[in-house]
């Protein structure tokens, strides 16, 4: 993952080293040896975070939840863009809020570090399909709708490298896309088929976009990182015109929250959830239905494909 300058280096080689095997030992499972790797990186480097990082993941994976805490919090207070992520771990710990498990510094770390490789990985590696399916639901969707299945202008939320752009083609006249990740946005417009690309966080953008100013937004693989969907959702509806589409994908669970963290470090959502935040907003199901858009160690991971009518 990419870090800023300061999480780069502890200015200590001998401390960087020691945090450097802690790292590799930590991978090979053996969690005991990165601990206390760690905390020699620490001895030298206390105002290390990644250090603090690896220290409080290995306690957890060792049973010491307390000690795991006391870690991770001093890794947040190091970090407070938290671009290490230990608000995951914190939130699964009872010490934050679930919904303030993913913070938008960490989501630009890991897609900043991942844009290189994103296409690759997730198609081939992951069998990703989130943006064929959002755009078989769109047709699907569109049938009794005026105009059918063309839109004048559309929106990308979370565009990453445009491979919902690619699957869409032909359905929009012009679409725009929004993404936090600088390197994700570099990627997308090699492909010259955004009109607009923009760097911002999704609902700050949507308040800014003005009303009535789209005819679809897609989220591809995107709400796995928001926990309430109020403000999207609610954004979106204000962007699209009368009968505009909003289409997304989610993860899937069925318990009676809302949401929850998974390990996977994303949200999944309750189907209950997603009805009545729809209705809330002022949107109206079109479709909703269960679909997995990817797969972890060869296993789909259960979700759903939804189109929202304005």
């Amino acid at each position: 993952m990419s870090f800023p300058a300061t999480l780069r280096s502890s200015g200590d080689l001998l401390a960087d080293r020691r945090f450097a095997y802690a790292q590799d030992a930590f991978k090979e499972g053996d969690h005991a040896a990165a601990a206390d790797l760690a905390r020699q990186a620490l001895e030298r480097a206390p105002g290390f975070a990644p250090a603090q990082a690896v220290l409080g993941r290995a306690l957890l994976k060792l049973g010491d939840a307390a000690g795991a805490r006391a870690a991770l919090t001093e890794a947040l207070r190091l970090d407070p863009q938290d671009s290490l992520g230990v608000r995951v771990e914190l939130a699964r710990l009872g010490a934050l809020p679930t919904e303030e498990a993913i913070s938008p510094g960490y989501v630009r770390a890991l897609f900043d570090d991942y844009a290189p490789r994103f296409d690759k990985h997730l198609v081939k590696n992951l069998n990703y399909r989130g943006p064929e399916l959002l755009a078989e639901a769109v047709r699907r969707a569109s049938m009794a709708r005026p105009g059918g299945a063309w839109f004048a202008r559309g929106l990308d939320l979370g565009c990453g490298t445009g491979l919902a752009a690619r699957a869409f083609a032909g359905m929009s006249g012009a679409i725009d896309g929004v993404d936090l990740s600088p390197s994700m946005l570099k990627q997308a417009r090699k492909t010259h088929l955004y009109e607009e690309l923009h760097e911002a966080e999704l609902v700050d953008f949507l308040r800014r976009c003005g009303e009535r100013a789209y005819d679809l937004v897609i989220a591809a693989d995107v709400l796995v990182y928001v926990a309430a969907l109020d403000e999207v959702f609610a954004g979106v509806a204000r962007s699209l015109r009368r009968f505009g589409l909003f289409a997304f994908s989610v993860q899937a669970h069925d318990g009676s929250e809302d949401y929850v963290i998974g390990e996977d470090a994303r949200y999944s959502h309750a189907e209950s959830y997603l009805w009545r935040t729809a209705e809330r907003a002022g949107l109206s199901v079109a479709l909703l239905d269960r679909a997995s858009t990817r797969q972890e160690c060869g296993r789909d991971v259960p979700g759903f494909v939804a189109v929202l009518e304005r």
